[in-house]
């Protein structure tokens, strides 16, 4: 039998139940993790001992320890930390760690080295495209830099908008006026909102017209200064809706545009104000254009598999 490399990572600092989060339920976590990089890990006496046959990196460590870092105020899903390993296996963890997104109840780290970039070009410009698959954070990280630019009162309020098309579903069966119609197409936005700032916060800030969430029907007309915008599902535009709402930024805002050209649920004969637009503007060097792919993909290991096939399909023409 070969020497085996030891190295240990003290945990005498940690809170409780942050070992338990990090484990997983049954030590999943932990079989993930020593599966990953092939080693055995075992817990006594505050120490978390690495073992391994093969040199352990300082990178191996730096991951473990990052991963730990992750327990210490919630419990990690296996796919959570399949995810990280996943990662840091393409990036370099403290790069992601420089483009954290810090809001006061939580702090959102970029998972990829495209999304340090989307954070940065949110940072820098006054317009920017978000444009990729689901699963990629294009709509989460631009809500999450609208959040903290509405907290470090770099802008007044908070605008998410989407037009109002149906992916293959018919709003007119649904009950209620418009805004009411429209409000299950922007839930997942909700959703990102009420995690960031709480429920009760949100709705407060609503009821001010802090945060608006409507359709984009309800921009026209109208110059939205002081204001982070989000346009989303911006795939399902018409170019006229496109130009309206890019014509809407006034002083002092900021806006991002996110979509999917692959998931347009216009008619056939209705071309996409995402696509038409990236064309016209594609020269312009203060707007910021980010593209993310298949895999960038930053959901459950299963949907990058899914996008990657869905992809194949449709660039072959057949299954």
């Amino acid at each position: 039998m070969g020497n085996v490399n030891n190295k240990s990572i003290d945990l005498s600092d940690l809170v409780p139940n942050q070992i338990v989060n990090f484990c997983g339920a049954l030590n999943q976590n932990l079989k993930a993790i020593e599966s990953h990089f092939g080693v055995n890990l075992s817990i006594q006496d505050n120490q978390l001992s690495l073992a391994s046959s093969q040199k352990i990196s300082g990178q191996t460590v730096g991951i473990i320890e990052r991963i730990l870092g992750e327990s210490r105020d919630t419990a990690l899903s296996v796919d959570e930390v399949i995810n990280i390993l996943s990662v840091s296996d393409k990036y370099d963890i403290d790069e992601l760690e420089r483009f954290t997104i810090r809001l006061k109840n939580k702090s959102i780290k970029p998972k990829s080295d495209l999304q340090c970039r989307y954070i940065q070009s949110i940072a820098k410009q006054v317009i920017n495209f978000g444009v990729g698959p689901a699963g990629t954070g294009k709509t989460y990280l631009a809500v999450a830099m609208a959040v903290q630019a509405l907290e470090n009162e770099e802008v007044s309020r908070l605008i998410i908008t989407r037009p109002a098309v149906e992916a293959g579903e018919k709003l007119g069966f649904l009950p209620g006026d418009l805004s009411q119609k429209v409000d299950p197409y922007l839930r997942p936005v909700y959703d990102a909102l009420y995690e960031m700032i709480g429920f009760d916060k949100v709705e407060k800030l609503i009821s001010k017209h802090v945060i608006e969430v409507a359709p984009l029907a309800y921009m026209r007309g109208r110059s939205l200064n002081n204001a982070f915008v989000i346009l989303d599902e911006a795939q399902n535009t018409t170019p006229m809706q496109m130009k309206m709402f890019l014509t809407r930024i006034g002083f002092g805002s900021r806006a991002v545009i996110t979509g999917d050209i692959t998931q347009t649920d216009l008619p056939e004969d209705r071309d996409s104000g995402l696509m038409h637009s990236l064309k016209i503007l594609k020269k312009l060097d203060s707007i910021g254009f980010i593209y993310f792919h298949s895999s960038d993909v930053v959901r459950h290991p299963l949907v990058q598999k899914i996008v990657e096939a869905y992809d194949q399909f449709e660039s072959n023409g057949k299954a």
